[in-house]
């Protein structure tokens, strides 16, 4: 399964959203006499969560998750099928190297990994929301530097910000549109102003906002926008040390970080040194962990999870194989339509090809049944619909009667089923009159083409993992056989996204992630002023001003309860707008590791944290 991480996958255009936006970047440092919202000292605190109270109290010593003896040292090798050409990974330019945003770069508060949305501080020793919450200020620690000596500043922050508005990937665009400004009260306190006060998240997703460094970035007229190849300068726990671009990129700890001794760093961050190795072919990587050329291999394909570890080193106990449950909101992994190609602007030929995935065939044959399938966008999570809307959900939808399908309030929305025998005969049948009713007759080239707008049903579905293929191909044959003619192309990652950005496909297979607690996010997946922005995560092309109001109320949601309420009513809409098909997901991560590997008794919910929790130790029997 393929989850497109939010901070590799989600691409953004500037806004002009800041009230000075002719001004430069200096003038929106403005100065505190005039500008300045009094510091309520007895406000600030050391962590916050969305909803609800927080989990570690300001004496904390460490996180549950971690070791906090762990020994330092060792070196891990991890690997990676993403070719990579840059170390900036804030921009749409160029694929960006593995392991930046964790190892490099800071933000303000760390968010743990034991709760739905709560956040501690990192460069950040406390935080003030306003009583209105029309404005959060964040108050950096004195001791914070960057890894050059130079000091962190409430300046860096505002500087970051709006090279990430101006020139960084579209995602930081739709997260933060409602901050009407920002600015450095003084040397280490920073304010954000909002628009409003209905945005109740948007003071949680700044606290994660990654913090740049200005000097590095204006030294020698360095432009944001382009990419880089040099060391980046961060203020995180490892310096890149050797570059081999395309090929592999080693961290080295930084013996002289500020934060090791932080409450949220207490454990973490045990390797001396981290690698990370391209393979662009999966059997080969396979057979090269095996041979003990990297550590840990995270498995997202059952059959060979089930078949292909019967070898000597997993028989003899060197390399130790676990299928752990986790607790994360899987999302949505589906084949997914691009709405803007003619061959799938007709909702009538989206519902209809859902029938020629046979689900309960492929998950048998190459999933030895351990798949579940997708009915909603939100899956493994209590965000996720069911049955027919009731109660709040219904009050929700009932709003929207009229532009919204019918079939919400009427239908329970359920992909088909099949027996698994292969034999999908009934499913095809159903295609096939949906298509005829919607006038669709089969041409001269035994093609499908509706009689009053000429569309051909024929299309091309991209990817960069081969490993799919035989999960497409069966799904191609039953096509062919009601009249679709579709093919299946593999490119290379960097071709890849390059069309993910630009919009260049008809169909492929991706993942929409989701957390416990949705908001900004779903505009760039699902908002009407997205869906032609070149690297946008509206990959359907959905523009609808119904769906746009939905992710506004998900994003302005009160509280817990609420959040739930309109999270579901805007699953159910996105379903039934039949946007993709589909497919499954796991509630475990299948990991396997060589044995002087150890982790923590307890892992992160939502993170096995692999490269910062876990250690090399001498011992036979670590702490797993």
């Amino acid at each position: 399964m393929r989850v497109f991480s939010i901070f590799i996958a989600i691409l953004l255009f500037s806004f002009p959203a800041l009230a000075q936006d002719s001004e430069s970047i200096e003038n929106i440092i403005i100065n505190k006499a005039q500008n300045s919202l009094s510091s309520d000292v007895s406000n600030a605190v050391h962590g916050i969560a969305l909803h609800g109270d927080i989990k570690y109290p300001a004496d904390f010593k460490h996180l549950d998750y971690v070791n906090p003896d762990a020994p330092k040292g060792g070196f891990l090798k991890m690997a990676t099928s993403r070719g990579f050409d840059s170390l900036n990974p804030f921009i749409v330019k160029g694929s960006s190297a593995p392991g930046l945003g964790l190892f490099v770069y800071e933000s303000l508060m760390e968010k743990s990994r034991d709760e739905p949305f709560s956040v501690y501080g990192l460069l950040a020793e406390s935080v003030e929301l306003g009583k209105d919450k029309s404005y959060v200020a964040f108050n950096i620690r004195k001791e914070a530097k960057w890894s050059d000596g130079v000091p962190v500043t409430a300046n860096d922050v505002v500087w970051s910000f709006n090279a990430l508005i101006e020139k960084g990937t579209p995602h930081y665009r739709a997260y933060y549109k409602d901050v009407k400004n920002v600015y450095a009260d003084n040397e280490k306190r920073v304010v954000f102003e909002f628009k409003n006060n209905k945005n109740t998240e948007l003071h949680m997703i700044i606290a994660q906002m990654p913090v740049l460094p200005k000097h590095f970035w204006e030294k020698k007229g360095r432009d944001f926008g382009d990419v880089i190849t040099e060391a980046p300068l961060g203020s995180g726990p490892y310096k890149v040390n050797n570059i081999r671009i395309g090929q592999s990129i080693e961290y080295v700890r930084d013996e002289n970080w500020w934060g090791k001794n932080l409450p949220v760093n207490k454990g973490r961050y045990n390797f001396d040194k981290i690698r990370y190795d391209v393979y662009r072919e999966d059997n080969v990587a396979l057979e090269a962990f095996f041979a003990g050329e990297y550590d840990v291999r995270f498995e997202n394909v059952a059959k060979l999870w089930a078949k292909a570890y019967d070898v000597p080193p997993v028989k003899k106990g060197d390399i130790i194989r676990q299928a752990i449950p986790h607790k994360n909101p899987a999302g949505m992994q589906a084949f997914v339509y691009n709405t803007r190609r003619p061959v799938f602007s007709d909702i009538n030929v989206r519902k209809a090809l859902l029938y020629a995935f046979d689900f309960e065939w492929a998950n048998k044959q190459f999933a030895f049944g351990t798949y579940i399938r997708n009915d909603s966008y939100f899956e493994n999570s209590e965000l996720a619909s069911s049955g027919l809307p009731e109660g709040r959900e219904l009050e929700i939808l009932e709003k929207f009667k009229g532009r919204i399908p019918d079939e919400v309030f009427n239908t329970v929305y359920k992909p088909p089923v099949n027996d698994g025998t292969g034999n999908n005969r009934a499913n095809l049948r159903k295609a096939r009159k949906i298509l005829k009713d919607a006038g669709y007759v089969m041409n001269e080239d035994g093609i499908l083409e509706n009689k009053n707008t000429g569309v051909k049903l024929e299309f091309e579905i991209v990817d960069n993992n081969q490993a799919f293929e035989r999960w497409v191909m069966p799904f191609i044959q039953n096509l062919k056989k009601i009249g679709v003619k579709a093919n299946f192309r593999v490119v290379d990652s960097a071709q890849y996204q390059n069309r993910m950005n630009n919009f260049d496909f008809d169909m492929t297979i991706l993942t929409f992630p989701q957390s416990d607690s949705p908001g900004n996010e779903q505009r760039n997946y699902w908002s009407s002023e997205k869906a032609n922005q070149i690297g946008s995560n509206n990959y359907t092309g959905i523009a609808n001003k119904a769906v746009d109001e939905l992710v506004e109320m998900v994003i302005n949601a009160p509280n817990r309860k609420e959040l739930i309420y309109r999270t579901r009513a805007l699953d159910r809409v996105l379903l039934h707008y039949h946007l993709v098909i589909p497919q499954w997901h796991y509630n475990a991560w299948r990991i396997a590791w060589w044995k002087k590997l150890h982790h923590p008794k307890k892992l992160g919910d939502h993170d096995p944290g692999v490269e910062d929790t876990w250690w090399i130790s001498k011992s036979p029997d670590g702490d797993n």
